[in-house]
């Protein structure tokens, strides 16, 4: 199964950039042997807009891909029960999954409706507003976190 993270805007050189490029070779070294592969980082960039840029991300995600969102208003998950999904995901079949981070303005129409239609599932990293590039480096530790949690590893402790 092929993970990626796709997000709205550019990351500059810097400390979220070298957390980022860490986590993801991380988690390629203990992904392939789970089944999972590598998880990668796409950026978007368009103006206009949160519909515009959900235009641009929609054209982005594979057919088949199953989404997840990060959205203020989704799901509060703990990690064991996140590396439970990416472990039933990868069991039933699915060959692509994408965490989607939206800009500034959060996901446009076309993502909000598939997640209303029940599509795409909405996770949340608690009650507070983090920047986006805070966000990303969360989100690739979380999914290594994961990764390691599957593959028995001691890096998480409950």
């Amino acid at each position: 199964m092929r993970v990626t993270i796709l997000a709205v805007g550019r990351l500059r050189a810097g400390p979220e950039r070298e957390l980022i490029d860490d986590y993801t070779a991380r988690a390629a070294a203990s992904g392939k042997a789970l089944r999972l592969g590598s998880l990668t980082e796409r950026e978007v960039e368009t103006p206009g807009g949160a519909d515009a840029e959900s235009d641009k991300v929609m054209s982005q995600i594979p057919k088949g891909a199953l989404c997840v969102l990060l959205d203020e208003h989704g799901e509060q998950v703990r990690t064991r029960v996140l590396a439970e999904r990416i472990g039933k995901w990868r069991d039933s079949g699915q060959r692509d999954l994408l965490f989607l981070i939206g800009g500034a303005d959060g996901h446009g129409a076309a993502i909000r409706q598939a997640a209303e239609d029940g599509r795409w599932p909405k996770i949340a990293f608690g009650v507070q507003t983090w920047p986006h590039r805070l966000v990303r480096v969360m989100l690739a530790e979380q999914i290594y976190r994961a990764f390691s949690i599957l593959a028995g590893s001691p890096y998480h402790r409950d």
